[in-house]
């Protein structure tokens, strides 16, 4: 009896050890589909196998790849979760999540929209130089290959954009009032008499300036890769632009309220209404405000009760804005290594990736908003980048200067992304998963934490900019869900931001801009750090003297990037355990 037992066992562990490979097995297989069709990613994650690939952009390979992500999903589905590891469940757990609204998104032909003035291949494809290591005489040669595929891809994109025009499916003409221009600078006739000076000219070293693969580069891009943007951008000034929608809110497109409600699940992760998430808004709004007539009354202004004229003085004084750029580059350079003193007391795990401090490129920031980051690869040997804009000095105030490099640098993007690169022990395709509410909400999250380390936001004017910040994302649920399910006009969402926070004017028009280009994704920020800081404030209630701020904060980051709902079993049970 106690024989068969054994067996028995033995055969249950074999068959539950059956399933746990399977599910790896599925995430390998995605992973490996993905970076296929997304060559130019494989190229920033290290893996060199497509160095000489763009996507393909056609219909047929979408349909190909939505077709096996739901063969994916239904073999995945017929698993017995209850057999898995522990492990092996959370994968499998976010798997089935991924792939259910990658199928859901599928159902509104995004590869119809692909540009507005804040994204499209007008700026993707410009950059791949700064995207790509080039290391030895075959990378050169395959990127050259690369850029010499440009025209059939741009050719591509054309056809499904036309295919969205046919269908009634485009972006608000507002949203695309630079893309033309960003496409027609690549293709300007002074790149094909000097085509080195083209930003996709490869950096060959000096013994390589004058051989067969520049003349190469030369060739590929005086002669097609220049005629394909120009091309491009005609085509979007004289044929797209025109004919897109001139109202505003995405429940106004051809996909309804239903397209609108699916990019609010899309980035927040959870089942919340537009009418949920603007009351949220306003009662933030509202805590927000009252926060920020308590610090006005801590700095010099002389009339502390007057909320328009402190902005008023703010917009315009010059003691908060550098006349050069350098400097303001240089002044984050200092913000940065003064934040990175802090890390290691609040922060138990470091990420070994450093980061560094760059201007945005100049025919990117006319249109593009504060700042970005840009993520590194340790296996790449390339560092994350905080990418500051130094477009117009006299809109980029000084105290701002302190929430935004812990917004994108540490302990925001730069330490969640690359902390998120560097956990042992986790299959390739979770390091690709990316949610805006938790890696927005995060970096909104550590914009706060700036509060924990010492004399950091000292200044009252520092801290009116973090409050400024935070106002800013807090008024996004408000305007995001206005224009989009309420029927708010653009000037309407300008003038509640600009009566409401200390941003400038050209900041405001820029990020409504982009809340039109992009529904809901702004609403990802505040409801992604509500939820931490909530999950934080629990922990504190439940482990008393117990909690650690160290290891709470391991807590969220350790699993990489996950939905909300994930992240709030995962600190339920850690406080569990530790209880």
């Amino acid at each position: 009896m106690r024989t068969l037992l054994i067996v028995l066992l033995a055969a249950l562990a074999a068959h539950a050890d059956d399933e746990n490979a399977a599910i790896l097995k599925l995430l390998h297989e995605d992973y490996e589909e993905d970076l296929a069709r997304s060559p130019t990613s494989a190229t920033a994650r290290g893996d060199r196998r497509y160095d000489d690939q763009l996507p393909d952009p056609s219909p047929k390979a979408t349909a190909e790849w939505i077709a096996s992500s739901k063969r994916r999903l239904a073999a995945a589905k017929g698993m017995a979760r209850e057999k898995l590891n522990e492990r092996t469940r959370s994968h499998y757990d976010l798997f089935l999540y991924e792939l259910e609204r990658r199928v859901v998104q599928a159902r509104f032909f995004p590869e119809q929209t692909p540009v507005t003035q804040l994204s499209g291949p007008q700026q993707w494809l410009p950059q791949l130089t700064s995207d790509t290591t080039f290391r030895t005489e075959k990378h050169f040669a395959d990127f050259v290959t690369r850029i010499d595929k440009i025209p059939a891809y741009l050719d591509g994109v054309m056809v499904n954009m036309r295919a969205g025009l046919k269908a009634g499916r485009t972006p608000p003409r507002v949203t695309l009032a630079a893309a033309a221009d960003q496409a027609l600078t690549h293709g300007a006739q002074e790149h094909v008499e000097h085509p080195q000076r083209h930003a996709l000219w490869p950096p060959f070293p000096k013994a390589m300036e004058n051989g067969p693969i520049a003349q190469r580069a030369r060739d590929a891009i005086s002669k097609r890769v220049v005629p394909a943007f120009a091309k491009f951008g005609s085509f979007l000034r004289d044929e797209y632009i025109p004919k897109c929608r001139t109202s505003l809110a995405a429940s106004d497109s051809v996909d309804g309220r239903a397209y609108y409600n699916a990019r609010l699940r899309y980035h927040t992760t959870l089942a919340l209404t537009a009418d949920e998430i603007h009351a949220i808004g306003l009662k933030e709004v509202a805590r927000i405000r009252a926060e920020m007539m308590a610090v006005i009354a801590k700095t010099d202004f002389a009339n502390k009760d007057d909320f328009a004229a402190f902005i008023h003085y703010l917009r315009t004084d010059k003691r908060f804005y550098f006349a050069k750029k350098k400097d303001l580059i240089a002044g984050y350079r200092d913000i940065a290594k003064r934040v990175d003193a802090w890390m290691p007391k609040l922060f138990k795990s470091l990420p070994r990736l450093p980061y560094g401090v760059k201007e945005m490129e100049a025919f990117i920031a006319p249109a593009a908003p504060t700042a970005y980051y840009y993520s590194g690869s340790l296996r790449t040997g390339k560092p994350g980048y905080f990418v500051a804009n130094t477009f117009r000095l006299d809109q980029r105030p000084r105290y701002e200067m302190i929430a935004l490099t812990l917004h994108e640098a540490v302990p925001g993007h730069h330490h969640q992304i690359a902390l998120a690169q560097e956990v042992e022990g986790m299959p390739p395709w979770r390091t690709r998963l990316r949610y805006t509410a938790f890696g927005e909400g995060w970096a909104l999250y550590a914009e706060r934490l700036g509060l924990e380390m010492g004399h950091l936001l000292k200044d009252p004017y520092d801290d009116f900019g973090r409050l400024s910040y935070e106002m800013w994302r807090a008024l996004r649920l408000v305007v995001d869900t206005g224009i989009h399910a309420k029927g708010w006009s653009r000037q309407q969402a300008i003038d509640l931001m600009l009566a409401n926070s200390a941003l400038t004017k050209t900041n405001v028009a820029r990020e409504v801009d982009r809340y039109i280009a992009w529904p809901g994704q702004a609403t990802a920020y505040k409801i992604g750090e509500l939820h931490i800081r909530r999950l934080r404030a629990l922990a504190e209630s439940r482990l008393g003297k117990r909690f650690d701020l160290r290891e709470f904060h391991d807590c969220v980051l350790l699993e990489g990037s996950i939905p909300l709902p994930v992240l709030e079993k995962r600190v339920r049970d850690w406080i569990g355990e530790l209880k």
